[in-house]
């Protein structure tokens, strides 16, 4: 018996052995920084493919011979699956392991940055685009775990935090800042031959560096799969309702209710099935808990403020006739004032200051929205260097320490939890996000429509000033058009374009002057909120020596 089994033994293939991650505390410092610049690299190769596209909506008009609103459906084709996926990937990798999960993702990455060579018109775009949101998801994630594999546990939520989450905050500055160069070199493939470059940097590194796996846990369900398809289809159609529905208008395009009713649709039935499941997919009812729709709120108003960096202030400039290769020096200092406030960051966490950080950084943020809502029609990239850096320092000021806090109370309940904490952040930044900039700038297009039509009111011909302004506008064209008519119509023509120019002046401080205000009160908030607990913890510690008295006397 004895030598069957050692006969099977022999002949049995033997498991293959994977390399084994070194011991945090025991890693060479040259180690610990290869760990976190490999994590940056996940999420600039991440985020570059995501900001690509707005970044140069303008020019890829011309590549594809499409109209804004098609270009805006190439972002719409990426956040449709990006949106839901990293939800269902969370249980993929518990299931089956961290090194295949992050050997598939990674390879999957490089598949999608191949096709993207072979784009030829809009639809094989769109098509790609689609792709690559699918296999951009898990990037996201292995940025934060390669960056939290550096520290040991006690600086994991400090130090590591702050700087995973500065490192998503960088790429939708280096899209703008390098975009100018590779349109220039090659349009649309230069971009995307550098999004596979970068992917082909991320690749080795998977084999290079190993992650530390934890115990593989069998957590998939049959209905796993069903609720998510539901999922990701009400998450899906609503990124792209919000992506597009100021590109179209929302109440003048069918589709667009149709897809809004869809998503609801989807949606609800997502929650009644999850809330009579024993193991779901995500506690809905852990994740509706006050203390999580708190988080919640802030993150969203989060996402809401720091939208006026990401769309307002460059539709402003863009406005304003400015491009990208003239606000390469503004979007340099936004990141440099990026990186500054994470390490800041880093450094009050450390200290146990979050309140502190919260302040600060709602306090730069307000102050930068209520300078930009000064600017005039001779407004350039210049002007808003001050602005636009305190408030990318105040961005990663502010994110850090409620995502420590929130890290914090998932572990406590459990692993499990962490995938609904994820939902959370998830859908506030990513969807909130959407939902930001497609409400943003509807306000700017209402305020726009408002401005104008009190402006216009204001000019009439029989208004001298007005007759001298429509001279002066057509004297440029005199010696080329001898008819006084069409020549007058010309001073006409230019006048109603600075007219609407001055609208959407006008317009863009409407929308600074609300995220200031808005920012404002989120502040005074924050304070009332520190100030009463504060002063609930001084009761409780009266309350406490009170009673150690009485127990003293008896």
């Amino acid at each position: 018996m004895s030598t069957v089994d050692e006969t099977e033994t022999a002949s049995a293939p033997k498991p293959k052995v994977l390399p084994q991650p070194i011991p945090v505390e025991e890693r060479p410092l040259w180690l610990t920084l290869a760990y976190i610049a490999s994590g940056l690299l996940m999420f600039l190769t991440q985020g570059l493919g995501m900001n690509i596209v707005s970044a140069n909506i303008y020019q890829l008009q011309g590549t594809f011979s499409a109209t804004l609103a098609e270009v805006a459906a190439l972002s719409a084709a990426y956040m449709a699956p990006y949106a839901s996926l990293s939800l269902a990937l969370f249980k993929i990798r518990v299931q089956y392991g961290l090194r295949p999960f992050a050997e598939l993702s990674i390879a999957a990455f490089v598949l999608a940055s191949c096709l993207n060579l072979f784009v030829t018109d809009f639809h094989s775009a769109l098509v790609v685009r689609f792709v690559s949101g699918m296999a951009a998801a898990p990037l996201s994630s292995l940025g934060f775990l390669y960056i939290l594999e550096a520290f040991p546990v006690q600086k994991k939520l400090t130090i590591g935090l702050s700087i995973a989450l500065t490192g998503t905050l960088l790429a939708a500055p280096v899209a703008r800042i390098i975009s100018p160069g590779l349109m220039d070199l090659d349009g649309y493939t230069a971009l995307y031959t550098m999004e596979l470059g970068l992917a082909l940097l991320a690749l080795p590194l998977i084999y290079v560096l190993p992650l530390t796996a934890p115990p593989r846990v069998k957590v998939i369900e049959r209905t796993d799969v069903f609720t998510y398809l539901l999922l990701a289809v009400g998450l899906g159609c609503f990124a792209v309702f919000f992506t597009l529905g100021r590109f179209y208008w929302w109440f003048e395009t069918e589709w667009l209710g149709l897809l809004l009713a869809t998503s609801v649709v989807f949606l609800t039935l997502f929650v009644m099935i999850e809330l009579r499941r024993s193991n779901p997919l995500l506690d809905l009812r852990w994740i509706f808990s006050w203390p999580n729709l708190h988080l919640a709120g802030v993150l969203i108003i989060f996402r809401a403020v720091t939208a006026e960096q990401s769309s307002t202030m460059v539709g402003f400039l863009q406005q304003m006739g400015m491009q990208n290769d003239q606000m390469g020096l503004l979007f340099g200092l936004i990141l440099l004032a990026s990186i500054a406030g994470g390490a800041v960051c880093a450094v009050m966490m450390v200290h146990q200051r979050p309140g502190t950080a919260h302040i600060l950084a709602l306090l730069l943020i307000a102050t930068g929205a209520f300078l930009d809502s000064q600017s005039t029609n001779l407004s350039r990239p210049e002007q808003f260097y001050l602005s636009q850096s305190l408030i990318a320092f105040g961005a990663a000021l502010f994110l850090p320490p409620v995502m420590a806090r929130g890290f914090g109370a998932a572990i406590q309940k459990g692993p499990p939890y962490l995938v609904n904490f994820i939902a959370i952040f998830l859908f506030t930044q990513i969807s909130g996000s959407v939902i930001a900039t497609g409400l943003l700038g509807t306000f700017v297009t209402i305020r726009e429509k408002f401005h104008s039509s009190v402006l216009v009111e204001n000019i009439l011909l029989t208004d001298p000033d007005v007759a001298n302004r429509v001279a002066q506008l057509s004297g440029a064209y005199a010696k080329v058009m001898t008819d006084k008519v069409l020549l007058n119509a010309e001073g006409l023509a230019l006048l109603a374009q600075q007219v609407s120019r001055e609208a959407y002046v006008l317009a863009y401080n409407d929308t600074f002057l609300l995220i200031g205000i808005g920012t404002s009160l989120a502040l005074l908030g924050l304070l009332l909120h520190l100030s009463f607990d504060r002063l609930r913890a001084r009761l409780a510690e009266r309350a406490s020596a009170d009673a150690a008295t009485e127990h003293n006397q008896v």
